[in-house]
């Protein structure tokens, strides 16, 4: 069998300004087509990863084949023209510094598609950790459908309480060569990646599996069926990709896939125990509807005295309202379930935002409610997941919108 986490053919890119090169995941700032276009300005001319990638904010849009098309040429001519070096069998170690000064740790390896299931009552030892929703993955195949490479903006999760990969690279970290460092654009804070092969890769290798030879003693008593990592960020991208390749099997039957390219997707690790890890609340915003006929349903349908208190903004009007404890564990499962049933008989369409100040000017246009949602407590994760299935589309953020993961790694998948 194939490792669940392991090293990947790395590239690596030989440009002069990473700070062009960079760009931060595309389903972010679907509602801000400045900001993308900002990006497009300041990287235009520029061996970029803007040119790799397909904002979600342009999907649907008339010439979306135009562009997917000069995606896939990009694509090619980098590889072509040597933008990239290959680091054959390597991980490479990531400090990300944040916006409050914090750094969070990550080790960029594959992860198995055949050990991943997206469905809602997974078992395997990969799993979403919110529902996927069906619809968006199309789009994000046609992207995805006979590209040469992949860049990732996946954050897959493990509970090691023991924190035993990043101490080992602390360890090992004076004698690695870096491979970058350097200040990400959009003031997304800074970027460093050291590589790590040979003898130190085999190390982390054994590391990972001591954290998997323990997971039946870790989440003893707890009630389902237990996991070993689990999709922080990027849950349609990775889904996306094991339905490409699932799609690629079907389509040749009988042959050989087990050493494709395409069945191992590339991610960043990270431990769910690191310090810097917060997970942030995702904020809906209602557009096109009727805020007060909206607001008047969710107090009849899902409010009461004690529960989870939330806060609404509607232009110039807030307030604040409790959600019923008594209709599920989380805040947010109970006002999604409510905007899912709502929006499918009125009028609205429905934005998930990750900043406090972001939703509150959203909601300011006209026909338009927002609604602010409470912290989660990241220690609930793998134990919720594991008793309940996935959590409810968009339940949390690791991090604020800036801080979302940028392209600069890459890896062949044909």
């Amino acid at each position: 069998m194939s490792r669940l986490f392991g090293t990947a053919d790395i590239l690596i890119p030989q440009v002069k300004n990473m700070e062009k090169w960079a760009v931060i995941a595309c389903d972010q700032f679907t509602s801000d087509a400045e900001y993308w276009q900002r990006v497009a300005k300041n990287t235009k001319g520029y061996p970029s990863t803007a040119n790799l990638i397909l904002p979600e904010c342009y999907l649907g849009r008339e010439d979306e084949p135009e562009r997917i098309a000069k995606i896939k040429d990009t694509m090619a001519e980098y590889l072509e023209s040597g933008v990239f070096t290959e680091y054959p069998g390597s991980y490479v170690y990531v400090e990300r510094t944040q916006e409050n000064g914090s750094v969070r740790h990550g080790i960029v390896g594959a992860v198995d598609l055949e050990q991943y299931d997206y469905s809602r009552d997974s078992k395997s030892m990969i799993r979403a950790t919110e529902a996927t929703v069906e619809e968006r993955i199309p789009p994000r195949m046609r992207v995805r459908k006979g590209a040469a490479l992949e860049l990732p903006h996946i954050i897959m999760l493990f509970d090691d309480f023991q924190d035993r990969i990043q101490k080992y690279i602390e360890t090992i970290k004076p004698d690695l060569k870096q491979l970058y460092s350097f200040d990400l654009q959009e003031e997304g804070g800074h970027i460093a990646g050291w590589l790590v092969n040979g003898e130190y890769a085999k190390k982390i290798d054994s590391l990972f599996d001591e954290y998997c030879a323990e997971t039946d003693s870790r989440y003893n008593g707890v009630e389902g069926e237990p996991f070993l990592l689990a999709v922080g960020d990027g849950n349609h991208s990775l889904a996306t990709a094991k339905k490409c390749f699932e799609e690629m099997k079907a389509e040749n039957p009988g042959k050989d896939f087990s050493n494709h390219p395409a069945r191992r997707c590339l991610v960043e690790l990270e431990n769910i125990h690191d310090h810097s890890i917060v997970f942030e609340p995702i904020h809906r915003v209602i557009f096109d509807t009727e805020p007060a006929r909206l607001l008047e349903k969710l107090k009849e349908s899902c409010c009461a005295p004690d529960g989870y208190t939330i806060r609404w903004v509607s232009g110039e009007s807030e307030g604040s309202l409790t959600l019923d404890r008594n209709k599920g564990e989380l805040a947010v499962a109970i006002l999604q379930e409510f905007l899912d049933g709502y929006l499918s008989e009125n009028e609205g369409r429905i934005d998930y935002i990750h900043d406090d100040d972001a939703l509150i000017n959203l909601a300011k246009n006209d026909n338009a409610i927002g609604f602010l949602l409470p912290y989660m407590e990241k220690k609930q994760l793998f134990r919720g997941v594991m008793a309940y299935g996935a959590l409810p589309r968009k339940t949390f953020s690791m991090g604020h919108s800036r801080e979302k993961r940028y392209y600069i790694e890459g890896k062949k998948i044909k």
